[in-house]
């Protein structure tokens, strides 16, 4: 195992044609706004909705699978990410837990491939440039089988902050 190959993407999650697609879901699993209404609309509400209901919610900072439904992807691992309280509560950790555990799920899942939103940066509050940096030292920092992992961006913006990071790397 080693580190796996990141890349920023630019784009809607919801169409990529990965193993899995990692949802910044609520605690309750119950579908939202932003990315998390998304892949709850693309995968299908109805179906995705129920498998969510049976996973009896998720902790911040933990991750559980759902099948894909709809989507390209298999697999769709929920992520509950921190809301951001100034930087004081623990919200870096619980962020590279999202992370780390999201990979760990996939892994456990045979994934090679997995996509990654910007987590906690919509509703939850947490600086997008705290974040993505949060984001791209813990996947390249990853000791995994997973060999893929893009870093989707909804903005341009976001994507330029994670390809700066990425190549910071090299």
């Amino acid at each position: 195992m080693t580190a796996p190959a990141i890349e920023a993407v630019l784009g809607d999650i919801t169409t990529l044609e990965v193993d899995v697609v990692v949802n910044a879901a609520n605690a309750a699993l119950a579908g939202g706004g932003g990315v998390d209404g998304a892949i709850h609309r693309a995968a299908g509400a109805a179906e995705l909705h129920a498998a969510c209901a049976e996973l009896g919610g998720c902790a911040p900072g933990d991750a559980k699978a759902t099948p894909g439904f709809a989507l390209a992807a298999a697999h769709i691992v929920h992520t509950v990410g921190p809301v951001w309280h100034g930087g004081t509560r623990g919200e870096a950790e619980t962020l590279a837990s999202c992370y780390r555990r999201a990979l760990e799920v996939a892994e456990g899942l045979g994934a090679r491939s997995v996509a990654f939103p910007a987590i906690s940066t919509g509703v939850y509050g947490y600086p997008p440039d705290k974040a993505a940096a949060i984001a791209v030292g813990t996947v390249a920092d990853a000791d995994t089988s997973v060999e893929r992992v893009l870093l989707v961006a909804f903005d341009r913006a976001t994507y330029e902050r994670y390809r700066a990071l990425i190549d910071a790397l090299a």
